[in-house]
């Protein structure tokens, strides 16, 4: 019986980056082409790819994987909350991995990656056991990374009742027994199983496939076969070889994912396996044709891409606090890393700040007691004037962050132009979010605070701290427009 929960995609996210330019001449010192460089996109990629493609297929999907406290990771939060994904991410010590490709014409002229080798990850908390036990399926999106080896996530693995699809990677580890597809390509399960010399091409799948479906215990293995569809080995001896339905150059980047995510909707939906791999052979082949992951998923606008993850591409730049070392993406990452680091406890709150005052300061010297830092969440200009309308803020987000930033209870402001921050919460995944509020009416109970839900992903806890009555940005900015008014 398969759960009521979400399709879940568990392994390694990375950061995939497009550079598109124009090669009109050789470099004058070696010969090798210059790229003039144009456009930049981001997206995410890995086993946020597939959860992309999951989204896209009609399912709520959470994504359980591993982000970094840099610019990376923070792009990454924001690019799939703002998909819809649901991100319960563990931390990771070290840095985003990123996927650099330089294009021209439409071709790859060269991958430049970069991010190092993986860092250790912490625990999961109790909400991505409670997630993985009662999702509809789950695909195990590996990318050699190490999330698909931390022992707690293969022990909960082991014990869902969900069909789980596992696309593997030659450096990740085996597929917990009981998987119920394996998805590798012709490369990878000569890999992973061995070749035998001398066999055709779909004799070496075959082999290749019955021996790791085999000696990881999984129901079956679909070996995709590019172009040419492909190969299914379950209980049968024989195999099932399921053409590709249309020829398909183009842009394969992705087409494996795209697979592994169809076959795993289609198992959540009570297909069989032999269908699922029907509809993944049918739906990778389309996605080709239709362009590849440059149509499927339009990238976000990167800015520079040969240079590290800019602050700008994970929030708002505050261009006039460019140089104050409280503001931006890196300011908050290195602070909750070191906090982090040191076993101490991460307190955020947000809001917008706008004409600062004391009822404001209140909250946040509260909030300020709560942990060892303290991360403001400010709303852009763009988010401000969506959440409060015409006329606000009143006051610009440069000169907000650097108010906020400014004060002694505050160790690093994140601006955020979405109208809520889910996004900013899935990459800090503070120990306590903090919300202004009146215990004596009851406004800002728990219940009601839209943060929970996520707090709850990594076992954070939201708390209200009270108001100082009489304290109102809205109250002060009437009062003094009526007194203008007045005369």
């Amino acid at each position: 019986m398969r759960g009521a929960g979400p399709l879940v995609v568990l392994g390694d996210t990375l950061l995939d980056r497009d550079v598109e330019g124009v090669v009109n001449r050789l470099c004058p010192d070696s010969p090798v082409p210059v790229l003039d460089e144009g456009e930049a996109a981001d997206r995410p990629g890995g086993a946020g790819l597939a959860a992309l493609f999951a989204a896209g297929q009609g399912f709520e999907v959470a994504l359980v994987t591993a982000l970094a406290d840099d610019a990376g990771g923070a792009r990454l939060a924001k690019l799939l909350t703002a998909a819809g994904v649901r991100v319960y991410a563990l931390p990771l010590r070290g840095s985003t991995p990123e996927k650099i490709r330089l294009r021209t014409r439409g071709q790859v002229l060269l991958r430049h990656d970069r991010g190092g080798p993986a860092g250790p990850l912490g625990e999961p908390a109790d909400a991505v056991l409670e997630l993985l036990a009662d999702a509809a399926a789950v695909l195990v999106a590996d990318y050699g990374r190490g999330v698909a080896r931390h022992p707690a996530l293969r022990a909960a693995l082991a014990a869902t009742r969900a069909p789980v699809v596992w696309d593997p990677h030659p450096r990740g580890p085996a597929a917990v027994a009981g998987t119920r597809l394996v998805t590798p390509n012709e490369n990878e399960v000569r890999e992973l199983a061995g070749a035998a010399p001398g066999r055709s091409r779909l004799s070496a799948a075959a082999h290749g496939a019955q021996s790791l479906r085999q000696r990881w215990r999984a129901a079956a293995v679909a070996v995709t076969l590019g172009g040419d569809g492909a190969l299914l080995s379950h209980v049968d001896s024989t195999p099932l070889v399921v053409r590709a339905p249309m020829a398909a150059p183009g842009d394969t980047c992705g087409a494996g994912d795209r697979f592994a995510a169809t076959a795993t909707v289609a198992l959540a939906s009570g297909a069989l396996v032999s269908e699922a791999v029907e509809r993944a052979v049918a739906e990778a082949s389309a996605y080709v044709a239709r362009g590849g992951v440059a149509v499927a998923v339009p990238a976000a606008p990167a800015g520079r891409a040969v240079a590290p993850a800019p602050d700008r591409a994970a929030s708002t730049p505050v261009d006039a606090a460019a140089a104050d070392d409280r503001i931006g993406v890196s300011a908050a990452g290195a602070v909750v890393a070191g906090v982090r680091g040191r076993g101490g406890t991460v307190v955020a709150t947000g809001g917008c700040f706008d004409l600062l005052h004391a009822g404001h300061v209140a909250t946040l010297e509260a909030a300020r007691r709560l942990g060892d830092c303290l991360v403001v969440c400010l709303n852009s200009d763009e988010s401000v004037a969506g959440l409060k309308g015409p006329g606000r803020p009143v006051v610009p987000q440069a000169d907000r962050a650097r108010l906020l930033a400014a004060l002694g209870c505050v160790d690093a402001v994140l601006v955020f132009d979405e109208g809520t921050p889910h996004g900013a919460l899935s990459w800090l995944r503070p120990d306590i979010w903090v919300k202004g509020g009146d215990y004596a009416t009851g406004a800002g109970d728990e219940p009601q605070l839209p943060e929970a839900e996520i707090l709850h992903r990594w076992g954070g806890q939201t708390v209200v701290v009270p108001y100082l009555d009489g304290r109102s940005t809205t109250g002060m900015i009437a009062a003094a427009r009526a007194q203008e008014a007045a005369g």
